[in-house]
């Protein structure tokens, strides 16, 4: 059984390292601790942690337009709020995953409604018809069509 340490965990969960630290003192992670006093996550804790849940009563309250009971997008990212912008009619919400940045521009509306701010936990769902891949290479590297215009 793997151990890691609970920066690694926190990386790995997506979230800050402090709110695993309240977690754990919250009893709502458990942990394992070194002989220094230090904590430990296994692998299954932090899968146990990051499996879906049943939302807290809070969270359930139903809003002005009826309560969503399922979501047909599948391409779900789970992060929290990196920063939020409002300028208008739009507004701009920034999601940490992992050591990965997404952005998203959004109505401030919306914003309001799911009354987001810095550092709340909140989910990215992915609904497009297109999706880009891409592959980094290291160096330069020339297109496949202007090394066969060279022979």
């Amino acid at each position: 059984m793997a151990l890691m340490t609970v920066r690694a965990a926190a990386e790995r969960m997506g979230i800050g390292y402090s709110t695993l630290k309240q977690w754990i003192h919250q009893g709502k992670v458990r942990t394992t601790k070194t002989a220094g006093g230090h904590h430990r996550l296994s692998e299954a804790e932090v899968e146990r942690v990051l499996a879906p849940q049943t939302m807290p009563a809070r969270q359930r309250a139903a809003p002005a337009g009826g309560l969503i009971v399922a979501l047909s997008g599948r391409n779900r990212l789970r992060g929290f709020v990196d920063e939020v912008r409002t300028d208008g009619l739009l507004g701009q919400v920034r999601l940490r995953i992992g050591d990965q940045t997404l952005t998203a521009v959004i109505t401030s509306d919306a914003i309001g409604e799911l009354k987001l701010r810095r550092g709340d936990d909140a989910v990215a769902i992915i609904k497009s018809t297109e999706v880009m891949i891409a592959r980094e290479v290291q160096g330069t590297v020339e297109p496949a069509q202007a090394k066969r215009q060279r022979r």
